[in-house]
């Protein structure tokens, strides 16, 4: 087969035959993903005029794909992932490097160390999605740089590129706030290992508080798993124990906000006329959910541009400082999930031939 499709198939983290399909234009590859791998294709041959493969003479740099529990890192988020290393294959290319990538289990974590520290490779990015803080700690022993996405521990001495989840939290709850919503909850995975939930978690108290909002955490918060099968279930066993709903609803992710949305509606819950909703990841599926979904863009290319940026910066010696941990800032999406109330300090209209 032949190279470039095996490395479109790596960047969009598709498989190689999915990348054929799309390039032949045949069928049974989704729109989302035939536009990315379209993309991914154009963004290759352009550069092909001025670096071929063959000319990546510094070596090569490792992406280093872990799952856990895979409660998060699954086929659901395969997008959100390709996001990534698109941006780390930009950067690596332009500086010389290519981009290796490679899958592996928590349980191979120390095999993986073994191997990279007789290997070649030049450094390390490490999506770091389901890790625990001892998890990361592992590779405090490997030589080459490292670089960890996707979380961030303040007191690990390695570096990292995260999203700015607290920032995305303020400007969710600022947004209800101007839309006159004053009972809003957060609905997360609480049992499962992932250092961003539990700041958005965090976020989410911190910017309620600040706006002067109501909160206490029996009341605002509320915990399903976050597959979206065990999710969906979560919420519909809160309605049938008769939950109180809020205004609006602020999920952890997109996969948690759309299982919510379907037990919603099978529970006759309206939204956004008895209830609005906002996610968090802006996944290509936000669009065709009905209503389409408010949600908080991550900064996805730019995580893993920034992250490749570092990376080569320590491999070269340009970057001197001790550690550095990068925060990225989101947007807000706006649809149709979310409606504004009327405001509560404004007299109501009065009936229709009063």
């Amino acid at each position: 087969m032949a190279p470039k499709i095996r490395q479109i198939a790596d960047i969009a983290h598709v498989s190689p035959a999915t990348v054929s399909l799309a390039l032949n234009n045949k069928p049974g590859v989704a729109p989302a993903t035939r536009a990315r791998i379209l993309s991914i294709q154009e963004s290759l041959s352009k550069r092909e005029g001025t670096q071929s493969f063959n000319q990546l003479i510094k070596g090569s740099v490792r992406f280093l794909k872990i799952v856990k529990h895979s409660h998060i890192v699954n086929r659901d988020h395969d997008v959100f992932v390709a996001s990534y290393t698109e941006g780390m294959d930009k950067e690596a290319r332009k500086h010389g490097y290519n981009l290796e990538i490679t899958h592996i289990s928590a349980e191979q974590i120390q095999d993986f160390i073994d191997h990279l520290n007789s290997s070649s490779c030049k450094g390390l990015i490490i999506l770091g999605t389901e890790l625990a803080a001892q998890d990361v700690l592992s590779f405090e022993s490997v030589n080459v740089p490292i670089v960890v996405i996707d979380t961030s521990y303040e007191f690990i001495k390695l570096d990292f590129v995260d999203m700015n989840n607290v920032e995305a939290l303020y400007q969710i709850v600022g947004y209800l706030k101007d839309r006159n919503h004053r009972e809003i909850g957060f609905l997360w995975g609480e049992q499962v290992e992932a250092r961003n939930f539990s700041l958005r978690r965090e976020g989410f108290e911190q910017a309620m508080r600040s706006y002067g909002l109501p909160f206490s955490a029996a009341r605002n918060v509320l915990t399903v798993d976050s597959t979206f099968t065990e999710a969906y279930l979560g919420v519909l066993a809160y309605l049938r124990r008769g939950l109180k709903l809020p205004t609006a609803l602020v999920c952890a992710n997109d996969l948690i906000a759309s299982a919510c949305l379907k037990a919603f509606k099978e529970a006759g819950i309206r939204v956004p006329e008895d209830v609005s909703l906002v996610g968090f990841d802006n996944l290509p599926m936000c669009e065709m959910l009905d209503p389409p979904l408010t949600t908080m863009q991550v900064s996805k290319h730019q995580i893993g541009e920034r992250a490749m940026e570092l990376l080569v910066g320590r491999i070269t010696n340009r970057i001197s400082a001790p550690t550095l941990k990068i925060s990225v800032g989101g947007e807000l999406i706006v649809r149709k999930s979310v409606r504004c109330l009327p405001d509560p300090g404004q007299p109501p209209e009065p009936a229709a031939g009063a």
